[in-house]
């Protein structure tokens, strides 16, 4: 596989992400409770968060609290891992950047466009690594580790959801550890999934994001982890500084992380619910489907016209254009499922004409 310098966007810019529910509602002139916004990939039906008490809202946070305790429990991370809640994985992906002198860092394509932007910002070259080039696991061509200092991999992706083994991952960060790189690995849609590094998280270089943004449904909460090698966790607290997480996000993250029957239920429910769109998108022609059981993505030449056909039915999806390619978050009301596909035949004969108009140029 070869790999180049990438394109970054200025980096002044700021990116866009889903849930630009405003801007669609000026564009489309549909009012809000009309929409079904499936931008995010966000579980639908989040943890029911409870009353917090007042005191909690009084205090300052204190680090000291149970909830380094129930990440580990939660996580499985061996004591020797350092354990760091943060204000969501994107404080740490802002952050880590910071930890290192410039050098080249591998970062996948397509993937979380936040790691590029981030790391470039901080005077990294970034350095594309192509999905559609990776060798699979039994056939694993990775000499191309030896031209990175740091490798940050989205597992499974977002968008494509693509997953790589542990085996795979552990492969990449030994070849990466032998000259002193970071393997960093976003596990933001791992939930549910399994192949998690958080129980073996305490090697050196090695540093696994995850968030409750995503499958416990909580991200306006801004809650996440970072479990990894103790100095790296370490140097990355004392950047972030004192209570970079708030009482109240800690005292939900807590209580969420030891919902263990919730989190079975939702584990169950979501994997239904994600074999159910991924038979609605197959019925309305879209063949290629990949995913996770938050999401699915469909790549494929029309995903514009396609999104704009949903987008006049009120259904937001998330769009991506390198390649061209939709990203469907899950329904979370039977009405909404009824939305959706009531949508998708609309969106469907959309495509069907598009096709036919294609074919006779």
């Amino acid at each position: 596989m070869k790999v180049k310098c990438a394109t970054v966007m200025s980096p002044d810019k700021r990116l866009e992400h889903g849930g630009r529910l405003g801007e669609a509602v000026r564009r489309w002139g549909i009012p809000r409770h009309d929409w079904l916004d499936l931008s995010t990939g966000i579980n639908p039906i989040g943890w029911p968060v409870p009353e917090i008490p007042a005191s909690v809202w009084q205090r300052l946070p204190e680090d000291d609290d149970d909830l380094e305790t129930e990440i580990r429990r939660w996580s499985g991370a061996p004591s020797s891992a350092g354990c760091l809640p943060v204000s969501g994985s994107q404080a740490a992906i802002q952050m880590l950047p910071r930890l290192r002198k410039p050098c080249r860092v591998g970062i996948p394509a397509p993937g979380y466009q936040e790691h590029a932007h981030c790391w470039s910002r901080a005077g990294h070259e970034v350095v594309p690594v192509p999905l559609n080039s990776l060798a699979s696991d039994a056939e694993d061509d990775s000499h191309w580790l030896a031209s990175l200092d740091v490798l940050v991999w989205i597992n499974p992706n977002n968008p494509t959801g693509l997953k790589v083994s542990r085996e795979r991952l552990l492969s990449w960060h030994e070849q990466l550890h032998s000259h002193s790189g970071w393997l960093v690995v976003d596990e933001a849609f791992m939930d549910g999934s399994g192949e998690s590094l958080l129980p073996i998280a305490d090697k050196p270089g090695l540093v696994v994001l995850r968030s409750l943004g995503k499958f416990f449904g909580l991200a306006g909460l801004r809650a996440g982890e970072v479990i990894g090698d103790p100095e790296i966790t370490h140097r990355l607290a004392i950047e972030l500084g004192p209570w970079a997480i708030s009482g109240p996000a800690r005292s939900i993250m807590a209580l969420a992380l030891a919902d263990r029957s919730w989190q079975i239920e939702t584990t169950a429910r979501l994997a239904e619910a994600s074999q159910r769109i991924q038979r609605l998108l197959v019925d309305a022609g879209l063949s290629t489907v990949t995913g996770t059981s938050l999401f699915r993505y469909c790549a494929f030449q029309h995903a514009e016209a396609f999104a704009d056909a949903l987008a006049r039915e009120g259904v937001l999806v998330r769009r991506f254009e390198d390649p061209n390619a939709l990203r469907f978050g899950l329904p979370g009301t039977e009405a909404e499922w009824q939305h959706l596909s009531k949508a998708l035949l609309i969106a469907q004969k959309t495509l069907a004409r598009t096709n036919a108009e294609t074919s006779q140029i």
